[in-house]
């Protein structure tokens, strides 16, 4: 019955998981078990939503659905497996937008789930709504970001992807001590204990990248928490973007679970 209310969403989850299957063969093939764990951890993380709707008994819109295992797929299979993120100029840029979106819209949906009384969630400010969502938002990519510089810090990886640039500002060059910034342009390589990084520029570590993430992910809030206000002053009659991916609490005609439940007690009786 679940699979017979979301027949688009189990199409994508089933091509998904193909792919993934497939990647996992090859990257043991490969040897490369990095990638194996990558593989592993996707497949489990495609369940993630169909096991939210069954186990918290809420009815996620199709859209949001398959963005989520869009989402996954292209972060773990396509950026992490096959590079993505480093082949494709953009690739980690476009994955923090679309993140800024997704949570806010999780940020929204959470007032709407955890509300009591359906009937007053519309009645909270519009304003209020999309301040919560932006917020929340904008608090998972800090935390994400705390992540990716931790784990560079302390096992020594590069989840913060470096920049090359040609000019850096800094008062730590400034001899008089007086807090005055000292312009160094026009870097062409850089040079560490003699030997040549053949770079062409200055390798800023971390900064840029993680200020461009916070950014794009600011912007796909925002965008979110627009849509999500003249969807929640509208009492959710209006069509915006935010309409396609607020959750909402199942139908107990659509509760499928609780109502195999209830009916396993009576099979039984008449079973004995």
């Amino acid at each position: 019955m679940e699979l017979r209310e979301h027949k688009s969403s189990f199409v994508v989850f089933t091509a998904l998981r193909a792919l993934v299957i497939f990647s996992l063969v090859r990257q043991c093939f490969l040897h490369n078990y990095e990638g194996v764990f990558f593989c592993s951890l996707t497949i489990l993380l495609l369940y993630v939503p169909s096991w939210l709707q069954v186990r918290l008994r809420i009815e996620l819109p199709p859209a949001l659905e398959i963005t989520i295992l869009c989402f996954i797929f292209a972060a773990e299979i396509l950026g992490e497996v096959n590079a993505f993120y480093i082949v494709i100029p953009g690739w980690d840029t476009m994955l923090h937008t679309l993140n800024g979106f997704l949570a806010a819209a999780v940020g929204f949906s959470a007032v709407v789930l955890l509300n009591d009384n359906p009937r007053l969630t519309f009645d909270l400010s519009p304003v209020f709504l999309a301040l919560v969502a932006f917020c929340f938002s904008m608090t998972i990519g800090i935390l994400w970001e705390f992540f990716e510089f931790s784990m560079d810090w302390f096992f020594h990886s590069d989840m913060q992807k470096d920049t090359i640039i040609h000019s850096i500002y800094t008062v730590a060059l400034d001899p008089t001590l007086s807090n005055k910034v000292v312009a160094v342009k026009g870097i062409d390589d850089v040079v560490i204990n003699g030997e040549s990084l053949g770079l062409g520029g200055y390798l800023d570590i971390g900064l840029i990248d993680t200020m461009k993430d916070l950014f794009v992910n600011f912007i796909g809030a925002v965008v979110f928490s627009i849509t999500g206000f003249f969807y929640a002053r509208s009492k959710g009659k209006r069509r915006t973007p935010a309409q396609g991916f607020v959750p909402t609490k199942k139908a107990a005609n659509k509760d499928f679970l609780k109502q195999a439940r209830a009916q396993t007690p009576e099979d039984s009786s008449e079973t004995k």
